[in-house]
């Protein structure tokens, strides 16, 4: 059996309940004091995730903002020094390659971080394609990343470093500032739907700040929370709403694919001739009528004819209804559209509902 792959918390995990699996290779917790419990306090306080499983690449040098441009399939350009962006990057055919955030560090000097399944061929996908003038770097073993998420994140946080964290708004950053007094890079992020942050630090520091934080009652969070809460959001997860054969606008983030943009990126003909000749199927929410839950990979249907599949699904904590995101035919995508959804064997009656499930309050 290959040996599992641990994050610079693993050591910890056991003190504070975690039950953990087998996650693409990694060995990590999916939940600690229980899924509903754990997603309740980051709805309603304050929760911390262990993503130090996902993967940072780092490129610099002269030619480096040209080559993203290239590769990525949002305007680069755009981006300012403590700037972070959100990007799809995609195959000649625009199927996707990976969903992931472009942090602006300094001139010709970004970082991207990538899904922790996804770092090896990302990786080599950017170094292959990286032109004389870059320096492409695999530099995920020297990151630990945590994730404190929800309303009170901010006030929890302002106890444990003296930056600016007011001054923040989402996908802006500070670099080199101390939380419980190591060095760290601050982004307001996530990837729950609520108030948060992402913090960057050396891997040796990350159980320093991850202790720190939970002695301010916080709740350690798993897998398990993190799905749900990211599913209520109507947040995409690659292998799921995201593959190399769904595009990223078949899966509803074209806010991220600037087809306008002057440098042609990979992939940008082929999305051009995809939404020049009209979508056949998108990304919809659903709601089971019936009683039953939505699975990943669950057949829809319209009377006989097969219209889609279940990309995720689940019971809401949050909300109480049996929900799921499917991609189908475009001709049933419309609100309060009535489909079927095929769980056990037996077909169960669902309609189209709007996305996001959940929205905070602001």
């Amino acid at each position: 059996m290959t040996d599992l792959k641990k994050t610079p918390i693993f050591p910890l995990y056991e003190k504070y309940g975690a039950k953990t699996i087998d996650f693409g290779g990694w060995d990590l917790p999916v939940q600690f004091s229980g899924i509903k419990a754990e997603h309740e306090a980051v709805r309603t306080n304050a929760g911390l995730f262990d993503v130090s499983h996902m993967g940072e690449v780092a490129v610099h040098g002269p030619e480096s903002l040209a080559f993203l441009q290239n590769i990525l399939s949002n305007d680069i350009s755009k981006l300012k020094i403590g700037k972070a962006q959100y990007n799809i990057m995609c195959y000649e055919s625009g199927g996707v390659v990976d969903d992931l955030v472009v942090y602006m560090r300094a001139d010709e000097d970004y970082l991207l971080v990538v899904n922790a399944s996804n770092t090896q061929k990302d990786f080599e996908w950017l170094a292959e394609h990286a032109p004389d003038g870059v320096t492409v770097s695999n530099v995920s073993a020297e990151y630990g990343q945590l994730a404190l998420q929800g309303p009170n994140a901010q006030d929890i946080l302002a106890t444990l470093t003296e930056a600016n964290l007011t001054s923040l708004t989402f996908f802006g950053f500070v670099d080199n500032v101390e939380i419980a007094g190591v060095p760290a890079l601050i982004s307001r992020s996530g990837y729950t739907g609520e108030d948060g942050f992402e913090i960057y630090t050396k891997a040796a520091d990350t159980p320093r700040v991850w202790e720190a934080i939970l002695e301010k009652d916080v709740l350690p969070i798993g897998l398990g929370a993190r799905d749900t809460l990211r599913f209520e959001a109507n947040l995409a997860l690659y292998g799921q709403e995201l593959t190399k054969d769904i595009s990223p606008l078949e899966a509803g983030v074209g806010f991220a694919v600037k087809l306008q943009k002057e440098p042609d990126f990979i992939g940008k003909q082929a999305l051009i001739e995809q939404k020049e000749a009209g979508l056949t199927r998108k990304s919809v929410g659903i709601e089971l009528i019936d009683r039953g839950i939505p699975r990943h990979d669950y057949k829809v249907f319209a009377g006989n004819q097969e219209i889609g599949v279940v990309t995720s699904g689940t019971q809401s904590p949050t909300l109480g209804k049996n929900l799921g995101l499917a991609l189908i035919d475009i001709a049933f995508t419309a609100l309060d559209t009535e489909v079927e959804v095929e769980v056990r064997n037996k077909k169960l009656k669902a309609k189209v509902v709007q996305t996001p499930f959940y929205k905070r309050v602001k």
